[in-house]
């Protein structure tokens, strides 16, 4: 039962439904107790009344103490109806009142001045006793009683039809509340199910997602606190891109001019000292790895300013595959499936780009061999080495992320996949990244070629 209840529309509408069927069933249960006590009420006071008068209007000719004569006469009188008793006498044709009438209503009634009446079931039908006192004319009680029996079961007929009735009505009320419910939990849901969806577009990057404000109430508050938070959050990442594309811009000058050092440098660390050629090395490295890092960053950053645009053309896709790993010196270091005839409508430096990242994240992360396939549509690169942990891989293609911590300080610059996702994108396509049962790290791009 939870697990059918861990959404917010079932909540939503288990609530609904259950305040509604109880309004109904409380509705129902007041009109029928409400029904009930008025026609039972009316059955009774339509025979107790026009006998009541009847006992009045003969009282004054009735001899005190009767005779048995006077209570046949008396009994006469009021048709049959009822019944007379005065000590140990009963007008004749009257049942046994020790059968009829409970004990302690005939001692209540020998000491009232008001008639008394009691509703019982325990016979086949409900039936009302009434119990009428003769009083003289100074309101004390004569010892002459009067009794009837009315049955009730007409009004309790009545009574079951209307319960009937009014419990037929609550389960027709059922279909109306569920539908209600529908369209309650949908009114109330439509924005929350906006806020999820933008909430959602927002974390995948989509900063410029934004929900309608309609309304006053709380989820209106609610949209214009998100809306403030992204326009706040995209202001703040565009003044960081824009920082980053200004350092990466400004660093490329220095650069070139230390790759031009550091490459006379390398060429005469031979004729330097031990210890001069080994910093002369050292500076030569870091300056082409921060180079490989302004180079990546500046590439990064036209992206996210939308300035990259395709140069699409028809290619070969296994000579441009062969070139980017000849281009590199990797053709004896990986093993290529590259059959002729596969072709594709590609920006082919984009191309490259693509496969020299998925191929040198394997050479440098992955086991030997790595093996580069290339059927129609896809390109697949796989290794041989220890995978990729679970847990890094969904952030596998974040900018800046490293599944392993030991490589922190590596010479990559975090952003190679990452380059190669977008570039990806850029095409229409996708790259996949996983880990193969038999051991190592599996990426496959996907292109709508």
């Amino acid at each position: 039962m939870r697990s059918l209840l861990r959404g917010l529309r079932p909540r939503l509408m288990a609530a609904f439904l259950l305040l509604t069927l109880l309004g109904a069933v409380a509705a129902a249960g007041a009109s029928y107790a409400t029904a009930r006590n008025l026609l039972l009420e009316d059955a009774q006071d339509g025979f107790m009344n026009p006998l009541v008068k009847d006992v009045r209007d003969y009282a004054p000719k009735l001899t005190v103490p009767p005779a048995q004569q006077d209570l046949d006469e008396f009994a006469s009188y009021l048709r049959g109806t009822a019944f007379v008793v005065y000590g140990g006498l009963r007008a004749h044709g009257g049942p046994d009142l020790s059968s009829t009438v409970p004990a302690e209503m005939r001692t209540a009634l020998k000491s009232s001045r008001t008639v008394i009446w009691q509703r019982r079931t325990d016979l086949a039908e409900p039936y009302v006793v009434i119990g009428i006192p003769l009083l003289r004319a100074d309101g004390s009680n004569t010892g002459v009683e009067v009794w009837a029996i009315s049955s009730l079961g007409g009004p309790q007929r009545a009574i079951d039809s209307f319960a009937k009735a009014a419990w037929v009505g609550v389960s027709l009320v059922l279909p109306l509340a569920l539908g209600l419910a529908l369209f309650t939990a949908r009114g109330v849901l439509r924005p929350v199910r906006r806020l999820g969806a933008a909430a959602r577009a927002l974390g995948s990057g989509r900063l410029d997602t934004r929900v309608d404000e309609r309304g006053s109430d709380e989820l209106s508050d609610l949209a214009r606190t998100f809306n403030r938070a992204a326009e706040q959050l995209e202001s703040s990442q565009a003044a960081s891109r824009r920082f980053v594309a200004d350092v990466s811009h400004e660093l490329r000058t220095p650069l070139t001019a230390m790759n031009a050092v550091s490459a006379v440098l390398d060429e005469d660390a031979a004729s330097l000292p031990p210890d001069t050629a080994v910093a002369a090395r050292l500076v030569s490295t870091e300056t082409r790895k921060l180079t490989r890092l302004v180079n990546d960053l500046m590439e990064i950053s036209r992206f996210d300013e939308g300035r990259n645009v395709l140069e699409l053309d028809e290619w070969d896709i296994g000579t441009a595959v062969r070139d980017c790993l000849a281009a590199r010196g990797w053709t004896t270091s990986v093993q290529a499936s590259l059959p002729d005839g596969v072709t594709g409508r590609v920006d082919r430096r984009r191309l490259d780009v693509i496969v020299a990242n998925l191929v040198g994240n394997a050479l440098k992360h992955g086991g030997a061999p790595v093996r580069i396939t290339v059927r129609p549509g896809v390109i697949e690169v796989s290794d041989h080495g220890p995978g990729i942990p679970p847990d890094a891989l969904p952030h596998i293609f974040d900018r800046f992320y490293k599944a392993d911590t030991a490589r922190s300080r590596s010479e990559g610059s975090g952003l190679g996949l990452a380059i190669a996702w977008e570039n990806a994108r850029l095409h229409g396509g996708t790259i996949e990244a996983a880990n193969d049962p038999a051991g190592g790290a599996v990426f496959t791009l996907r292109l709508p070629w």
